[in-house]
């Protein structure tokens, strides 16, 4: 039998088993029913196991669980992802069944309205159900109301700070409320009508201008990725290839193979964000490709590709990882009522940054009568092509 501690990776569920450890530790009771402690496990005499997990439906199989604790569960993927919460709970609930009275246990700070964390709240929230839910903050401002808090001992000073600061955030993170300022860019929908599938990559054609976007990395965290796109005859934009180098890499040997694949479709210009100064820009040089930083921000890219995906204006690949990107992809209203986008909280957006910058440039290039290129060999010599 287990009891079984999700989280969004593994070193966060850590943190709620160290919680438990210290628990057992203080209560005899307890601590003599243990048999064998682990960083990710404690083996009780009693034949149950508390273990650490990865917030994933395929993984979350196949246990007797007497108990679950999804941590943080309003910073887990949504049913827009490739992991998304409401898969996880689901899997999670025939391991539960022949228990009885198991336990469910999903404590988090809120976040966007959205998932199953909001799901439950509008279900159960102030109403007469079999589940309960608890809402409470974890420090709140003299006045705001609440009978209960969850950490009173915390220095009312820096809750103050954080609300004069950006009162939104604050509520969320102290007060537990849903943020207000936040909502998904991007439908599955539109990326499900934009995705052709099974279309893995496309080979170059005689006489197609194409178009490149970098999104570069060191190695170590995120990513480093390519998109190539082209503008077809109906003036639909066209993803043709994308790449993705996941960390830890070398940067120089990414630079190298990304060259070797811009290259046969006669690309020796790429386009970026203006990542790590001019390091892209030297590393490409050497393999004969020019590094253009790009005149607008990863938002703006992400902003002028929803028209594009609405309207039914460009085709996607078959990507798995690039449609959860998309579709993970969060709109908040910045102070002044700027639009900012970007990745929710733990995900990553380099194939989305690549693909959405490739998309959304590449017909603002080509639509120009005339198209500056590199020659071939001779990076520092720039020429003329005609695009018919």
């Amino acid at each position: 039998i287990t009891v079984m501690i999700v989280a969004a990776d593994h070193k966060q569920a850590r943190v709620v088993m160290r919680f438990i450890r210290a628990f057992i530790v203080h209560v005899p009771m307890f601590e003599k029913l243990v048999t064998r402690t682990t960083r990710e496990s404690i083996e009780l005499a009693n034949h149950v196991v508390m273990e650490v997990h990865t917030a994933s439906y395929r993984s979350t199989r196949g246990y007797t669980l007497a108990a679950v604790i999804n941590d943080e569960i309003a910073f887990w993927p949504t049913d827009d992802s490739a992991e998304p919460d409401r898969e996880v709970l689901a899997a999670q609930s025939p391991a539960m069944a022949t228990i009885p009275n198991s336990l469910m246990l999903c404590p988090s700070s809120p976040h966007g309205f959205k998932g199953c964390q909001a799901d439950a709240y509008k279900a159960n929230w102030g109403k007469d159900t079999s589940i309960l839910f608890w809402k409470a903050p974890s420090r709140a401002l003299p006045g705001a109301g609440y009978a209960v808090e969850m950490n009173p001992g915390i220095d009312l000073s820096i809750v103050r700070a954080d609300y004069e600061q950006d009162h939104t955030a604050a509520a969320s993170n102290w007060g537990a409320e849903f943020r207000t300022d936040i909502e998904s860019l991007i439908t599955k929908a539109a990326v499900d009508a934009a995705t052709f599938r099974a279309r893995l990559e496309l080979a170059p054609v005689e006489g197609v201008a194409y178009f490149a976007f970098c999104d570069p990395s060191g190695g170590s965290s995120d990513s480093m990725t390519l998109g190539i796109a082209h503008l077809d005859a109906q003036k639909k934009a066209v993803l043709d290839c994308l790449r993705e180098r996941r960390p830890p890499f070398s940067p120089d040997d990414v630079v190298k193979e990304f060259a070797n694949t811009l290259k046969p479709y006669r690309l020796f210009r790429v386009t970026g964000d203006r990542y790590s100064g001019a390091w892209c820009a030297e590393r490409f040089r050497v393999q004969g490709i020019e590094y253009v930083a790009s005149e607008k921000t990863k938002s703006e890219l992400y902003l002028e590709l929803v028209p594009l995906l609405n309207a039914g204006r460009c085709e996607l690949l078959d990507n798995p990882r690039l449609l959860a990107q998309l579709c993970a992809l969060e709109r908040r209203v910045a102070r002044g009522g700027r639009d900012s986008v970007d990745h929710g909280p733990g995900a990553h957006d380099d194939l989305a940054n690549a693909a959405a910058g490739a998309l959304v440039l590449a017909p603002q290039v080509q639509n120009k009568p005339w198209l500056e290129v590199l020659r071939v060999g001779t990076p520092s010599e720039r020429g003329w092509a005609k695009i018919n």
